[in-house]
């Protein structure tokens, strides 16, 4: 299950945030830069407010790639007892250095280390990571406003990422401007969490306060796993928009999504001179989903039609398909199961 990552600024946006059933209270200074650092004091008051309700991350700041730099400043916010600590690894030479001096303290705190989709990041360093012992792996964006995650990432490319960090056995996350209709189309990838910053801010942007009303939309479009010892939570209305049925009224009917004329190339054919070449294959998908309400109002309402040609892309990157009907019956599945 994808749990909600929710960066607050201290005690007051995090009481906020729990209460509106995030599942991960993460620490930042977003007016400090991408991984702005909030004080030690200020973590330690949060931790405190918190006792325990859900986990809490901290991150070290936009710190340059030098091992002694980023080993004392990992090693200060992990002494304040959070459970996990984010480490920026920005493109740089000293990686593996930086990496390797913090192997210590990775055998006894859960570092996560976070790549940047906007400056190229090389994810050849997960084996590296997980060789010294970090805890998990996140992307996010540096520049802010160079725009949201899906821009420098593509959503054929995540796949990639996130199972090769699971077969590394390391905790994976997406995080960088996302917004409401961006959740659909990465739940299918299974990420262990998404987090967010601006979506939770309104219309105040990411240095502003964070509102109640808006992590309550993020967490309806986040499926809530069951609480230890509790009832499920599950928003079926969500289940629903994305095609199951469980809660739904039949009477309701259903909506038709269209995509038509969605032309990529492929590789594609069973003859050998059809190897190693692309074709281009035009789809045409309908889709009848479920309604959930006569009034839809937001994007827990519906089904996005992001995520018929997420799936494409996603399943023409794999590779050579021999068959058309075998993409197609790839492209159906891929719809249903999401």
């Amino acid at each position: 299950m994808t749990r909600m990552l929710a960066s607050v600024t201290g005690v007051d946006e995090a009481e906020i945030a729990l209460s509106g059933g995030a599942d991960v209270i993460d620490l930042k200074d977003p007016k400090a830069g991408a991984l702005g650092a909030v004080s030690t004091q200020t973590i330690r008051r949060t931790i405190s407010l918190i006792a325990g309700r859900a986990p809490v991350s901290a991150v070290c700041g936009d710190l340059p790639m030098e091992p002694e730099t980023i080993r004392a400043k990992a090693e200060e916010i992990a002494a304040t007892g959070v459970d996990y600590v984010k480490i920026g690894f920005f493109p740089s030479a000293n990686a593996a250095a930086c990496a390797a001096a913090l192997e210590p303290l990775a055998a006894r705190t859960k570092l996560i280390a976070v790549l940047f989709a906007d400056l190229a990041p090389d994810f050849e360093l997960l084996p590296m990571l997980a060789g010294h012992r970090f805890h998990g792996a996140m992307v996010d964006t540096a520049i802010k406003a160079s725009g949201r995650l899906l821009d420098h990432l593509p959503p054929e490319r995540i796949p990639g990422f996130i199972d090769r960090a699971k077969s590394l056995a390391l905790m994976v996350g997406l995080s960088g401007s996302l917004e409401a209709p961006d959740i659909p189309r990465l739940l299918p990838f299974a990420p262990d969490f998404l987090g967010f910053r601006g979506a939770l801010c309104g219309h105040s942007g990411r240095v502003g306060s964070i509102s109640a009303e808006a992590v309550a939309q993020m967490r309806e479009l986040v499926p809530e796993a069951s609480r230890a010892g509790g009832a499920s939570s599950v928003d079926y209305r969500l289940l629903a928009a994305r095609g199951y049925s469980p809660g739904t009224d039949p009477t309701l009917g259903t909506d038709k999504i269209f995509v038509r004329d969605f032309v990529l190339p492929v590789q594609i054919g069973a003859y050998s001179f059809e190897h190693g070449h692309t074709q281009k294959v035009r789809f045409d998908v309908i889709a009848d989903v479920l309604q959930v309400t006569d009034h839809p109002e937001d994007m827990r309402h519906v089904f996005s039609y992001d995520i018929i040609m997420d799936g494409i892309r996603t399943i023409v990157a794999r590779g050579h398909i021999q068959l058309s009907e075998a993409l197609a019956e790839q492209v159906a599945t891929y719809i249903l199961e999401n």
